[in-house]
This record gives structure tokens, sequence and C-alpha cells, in this order.
């Protein structure tokens, strides 16, 4: 067993060692700039991570107001298109059946089978084509042979 004067000789040389080797000027100064660097680390870190989430809501908001002056002027295109006179005279004929003068009306019959049906045959063909790697290498490099 540790006996109470071994103990309070043990605690008497630590409380010697804090004093004179620890707590040193030299030791606190050290501290000091240990804990100095790791606030400015934290810190930048922290900047760094604020300024790249202030550049990406900066890109998307550019590419928000991109997307909307291309509307705008989609809006405004629109708009001088319902002011020209093929647009009104286009209105004219369908909701109020108006036409020019030695205007004739037409009735054409409906399609037959065969003509709806004759160009669906050659769109499949042309799909149902398969070439090589090779072939689509000489057709991308000699386009006219």
């Amino acid at each position: 067993m540790i006996s109470m004067s071994e103990v309070k000789t043990k605690l008497r040389r630590v409380k010697y060692a804090m004093k004179h080797d620890f707590l040193t000027i030299e030791n606190v100064v050290l501290a000091i700039a240990i804990l100095l660097c790791f606030i400015w680390t934290f810190q930048s870190i922290k900047a760094m991570s604020r300024n790249w989430e202030l550049s990406e809501k900066l890109t998307a908001e550019k590419k928000e107001l991109e997307l909307l002056e291309i509307e705008v002027e989609a809006a405004e295109l629109e708009n001088e298109y319902y002011r020209s006179e093929e647009y009104q005279e286009l209105i004219a004929r369908r909701q109020l059946d108006k036409k020019l003068e030695g205007e004739n009306m037409v009735v054409m019959p409906d399609n037959s089978e065969k003509a709806k049906n004759k160009y669906k045959t050659l769109a499949t063909e042309v799909v149902e084509k398969k070439y090589s790697n090779f072939e689509k290498w000489t057709m991308f490099l000699f386009p006219n042979y």
C-alpha cells in the first residue's frame, strides 16, 4: 500500500514539474501559437466553404437569368407573330370563316390506307439498316465514297 507521505511527495513533484517545466514562457507562447494556428485553419476552411457555396449560388442565378431572358425573348417574338398580318388572316379564316375575294374552298377526300402507309415502310427500312464499326468509320472519314 502507498503511504500518505509518498502521495504527498508525488504531488509535490508534479506541482514542481508543472511550475518549472510546463508553464514556462516558451511553452505558453507555443501553446498560444498552436491555438491560433488551429483557429486560423478553421476560419480559412469556413471561409472557403462559404465562398464555394456563394459561387455555386451565383452560377445558378446566372443560369436562371439566362433562361428568363430567353423566355422573355420568346414571348416578345410570339407577341410579334400575333401582331403580324399572316396570323390575323389565319385567325380570321379559322374562327370567322372569312376568305379573300376570288378564293374557292376545296374539300379533299380522306387519304386511303395505301396513301397513309406509303412512307411508313421506307422509314422502317432505313432504321433496320445496321452498319459495322468499320463501315461507320469509313463513312465518317470518306463521306463522298
